[in-house]
């Protein structure tokens, strides 16, 4: 089993977590070929909204892949992304700061956010186990 961080706007996550499905890099499907049934997701939401939002920088949920393959949904006739099904567990909003100094995946405390620049990546089960405790806090 694989961990996974993916990075996207809290008003993205809310929408995703209601219809129980994940996008990533703006409905590119490499990453999520790459993700198998499962996999834990955690969404790290630099800010509240896409466009204009307010800096957030927290983790807002994490679940866990719940379909084999991608799948592709047109959501206009010009945007049709990959998405995955996911089983979203209960967790609260928590903020990514006091969690810094802990994490592995963060290799540069002082620039801290450069890794979130992939958009999905993997994290180690220390990393993912630190953060769903602080979810469930």
């Amino acid at each position: 089993m694989t961990n996974w961080i993916n990075t996207v706007s809290r008003d993205h996550v809310q929408q995703g977590a209601r219809g129980r499905f994940t996008q990533a890099n703006h409905g590119k499907p490499h990453m999520l070929r790459r993700m198998a049934k499962g996999d834990w997701v955690v969404f790290y939401s630099p800010r509240s909204a896409l466009s204009g939002g307010e800096p957030l920088q927290a983790f807002t949920a994490i679940g866990q892949i719940a379909d084999d393959e991608p799948y592709q949904v047109e959501v206009t006739p010009d945007f049709v992304p990959w998405r995955r099904n996911v089983d979203f567990v209960a967790g609260n909003e928590t903020p990514i700061r006091p969690l810094i100094d802990d994490l592995h995946f963060v290799e540069d405390k002082k620039r801290w956010g450069y890794k979130f620049r992939f958009g999905v990546f993997t994290i180690d089960d220390h990393d993912l186990d630190l953060i769903r405790q602080a979810m469930a806090g």
